[in-house]
C-alpha cells in the first residue's frame, strides 16, 4: 500500500521528495481561470495533507505559476520542501501590451515569451525565478522541453541544442556546484528528447510528462531501464495523460492535449472495466502505476481546488488488490514487465 507522505530519494541526489507531489501547471490558468483563493486554497491544501514536493515554471501563466507557488510556500520552513522549476525561456514586456495577447493560457500574464538555453539565458532566468517565487534557493532546475514538440522545425532545435550544450549546461553545473541547487535535470514530453539527454548529458533526474502512464509505458524499452542503471531519478507528470484517464471516456475527453482518439477511448472503456471489476477507481490505479517503477520518486498530478488534492490523496494511498494488475496483464492492456505488486497489500 502507497503512502503519498512517504519521502523518496531522487535518484543519487540526496533530494528527498514526498511520494506525491503538486504539479501547479493549472494554476497558470492553462485551461480555466483560477481565483487567486482559490489557488492559495490548493497550495494550502496539499502542504496540509502532507505534500511536500511542488513543481512549477516561468512558461506556467507567464509567471503566474511561479508567484502563485512562492505566496503559498515562502512563510514555509525552507528545509521542509523540495522545489522545483525550470530553464529555457525568458518573459518580457511586448513592444505593444495593449494589443498583446499570450498563445496557449486562458489567464496568461501579458508578458512575451523567448526560448533562451544559453549560460546568460539560463542565470537570467533562475535570478526570475527567485524574485517571482520570492525565494533564493531553489532544490532542483528542469531544462524545459527542448524537444519536437515545442521546437519542430529541426534546424531550431539544433540551435537550441547547441547552446545548451557550448554554453547553458555550464550555467546548471555551476548552480549545482555552488549548492544552490542540488539537482538539475529535463523536463519533457517525448522519448526522443530523452534519449538524447541520456547520450549528450549527465543530467540527475527527467521529469517526463504523458510518457508512462496507463496508457503509455514503452519507455520500459530503452530509456527507463538506461535511468534505473545510471540511477537517474524519474518525477512523472501527466499521469491522466492529460485528462481520459480522470475522466474515463466521455464525448470530448483529452489525451495528450488533443480530442482523444477512437483507439484510445475504446482502451481506456476496457481499463475502466477491468477496474470496476476490482471495485477500485481508474483515478486510483493511474496515480498509482507510474510510483511501482523503482526509480520514480513522485508523482505530481495538479489541482484547481482543494477537493481536487483530497481526492487525488486518496486515490494515490487506496488499496489496489493486485489481481487487478495481473488482469490488465493478461488482458494485454498493461505490459507484461511493468512493475506492479504481485501480492495485495498487508
Amino acid at each position: 500500500m502507497l503512502d503519498h507522505r512517504t519521502k523518496r530519494q531522487l535518484g543519487a541526489t540526496e533530494v528527498q521528495l514526498s511520494a506525491l507531489g503538486l504539479g501547479t501547471a493549472g494554476l497558470g490558468d492553462l485551461f480555466e481561470q483560477v481565483p487567486e483563493q482559490d489557488a492559495q486554497a490548493v497550495m494550502d491544501a496539499a502542504w496540509n495533507a502532507g505534500c511536500r514536493y511542488f513543481d512549477t515554471s516561468p512558461f506556467y501563466g507567464h509567471g503566474q505559476s511561479e508567484i502563485r507557488v512562492g505566496r503559498g510556500l515562502y512563510a514555509r520552513p525552507r528545509g521542509d520542501f523540495a522545489l522545483s522549476t525550470k530553464v529555457g525561456r525568458l518573459f518580457r514586456r511586448p513592444a505593444d501590451p495593449i494589443s498583446f495577447r499570450p498563445d496557449g493560457w486562458v489567464g496568461a500574464l501579458p508578458f512575451k515569451l523567448t526560448f533562451d538555453y544559453s549560460y546568460s539565458g539560463i542565470m537570467r532566468s533562475v535570478e526570475d525565478s527567485y524574485m517571482r517565487l520570492g525565494m533564493t534557493q531553489i532544490d532542483m532546475l528542469l531544462i524545459h522541453d527542448l524537444d519536437t514538440w515545442f521546437h519542430p522545425d529541426p534546424d531550431t532545435l539544433a540551435d537550441h541544442r547547441k547552446a545548451l550544450l557550448s554554453s547553458g549546461w555550464k550555467a546548471l553545473e555551476e548552480l549545482k556546484r555552488s549548492g544552490i541547487v542540488k539537482a538539475v535535470g529535463a523536463g519533457l514530453n517525448d522519448r526522443q528528447t530523452m534519449t538524447w539527454f541520456l547520450d549528450h548529458l549527465e543530467v540527475d533526474f527527467f521529469l517526463l510528462a504523458l510518457r508512462y502512464t496507463l496508457l503509455d509505458n514503452d519507455i520500459l524499452d530503452l530509456e527507463l531501464p538506461r535511468c534505473e542503471a545510471a540511477n537517474i531519478g524519474i518525477v512523472i507528470g501527466g499521469a491522466f495523460n492529460s485528462g481520459i484517464l480522470a475522466t474515463g471516456p466521455v464525448p470530448g475527453a483529452k489525451f495528450n492535449y488533443e480530442p482523444a482518439p477512437p483507439e484510445i477511448m475504446a482502451k481506456v472503456t476496457r481499463i475502466q472495466e477491468v477496474c470496476h471489476r476490482h471495485d477500485t477507481s481508474m483515478v486510483a490505479a493511474a496515480l498509482q502505476f507510474p510510483a511501482f517503477h523503482p526509480s520514480v520518486a513522485s508523482v505530481i498530478p495538479g489541482a484547481l481546488k482543494p477537493d481536487h488534492v483530497a481526492a487525488n490523496t486518496a486515490a494515490f494511498d487506496a488499496t489496489i488488490p493486485s489481481d487487478l494488475w495481473a488482469e490488465l496483464k493478461a488482458e494485454g492492456l498493461l505490459r507484461q514487465d511493468a512493475p506492479c505488486p504481485t501480492q495485495d497489500p498487508t
